[in-house]
């Protein structure tokens, strides 16, 4: 009988009291995990969860605020783009008003100094047309006296009497306007 103890206890499918001990602590090992080390673990691992799920969150709202700020430089280099084409358009129109004014003085001007000009030269032909009458009148009488001096000989000393006065005339006035 002695035989067949041996080999109910060889056989390791049979449990023992070495197997309930190691099952005992086991457990016992498990309890202690379970009560004082799991809850510091699952602290932890809930802090590491809270502190990544809230590096999410700032994540997207640094990108939305990223999107905002992009969309408002966008508006701004929009609004700035067009503000200095509406400041050159406005430029170029005062260039071109000033352009117009300008002109209009330098018409104004070029018909006062016209007018000056016509004035003066108005002015100068009447002093002339004057100042010719009265040689003409001298002359008229320097002639008569020719005239009476040669006592009329003959038709063809009158008549280059005439055409003399008549070209000294002519002298006169191209001295007069040369």
């Amino acid at each position: 009988m002695a035989q067949q103890h041996v080999v109910a206890s060889g056989n390791f499918l049979l449990p023992n009291g070495t197997f309930f001990a190691e099952l005992i602590a086991f457990l016992l090992i498990l309890a202690i995990l379970a009560r004082y080390v799991y809850p510091f673990i699952a602290k932890a691992m809930r802090e590491r969860q809270e502190m990544i799920r809230k590096q999410v969150e700032d994540a997207e709202e640094a990108k939305t605020k990223l999107a905002e700020a992009e969309k408002a430089f966008q508006n701004a280099l929009h609004e700035a783009r067009t503000e200095a084409a509406q400041i050159r358009e406005n430029a170029r129109a005062e260039a071109q008003r000033t352009v117009e004014d300008l002109r209009a003085q330098a018409l104004e001007e070029q018909n006062r100094i016209v007018a000056r000009g016509e004035e003066q030269l108005a002015s100068q032909r009447s002093a002339i047309v004057r100042e010719l009458r009265g040689e003409i009148g001298t002359l008229a009488v320097e002639l008569a006296e020719k005239i009476v001096s040669q006592r009329l000989a003959d038709d063809a000393d009158v008549s280059a009497t005439v055409d003399a006065f008549l070209a000294g005339l002519e002298s006169q006035d191209k001295v007069a306007k040369g």
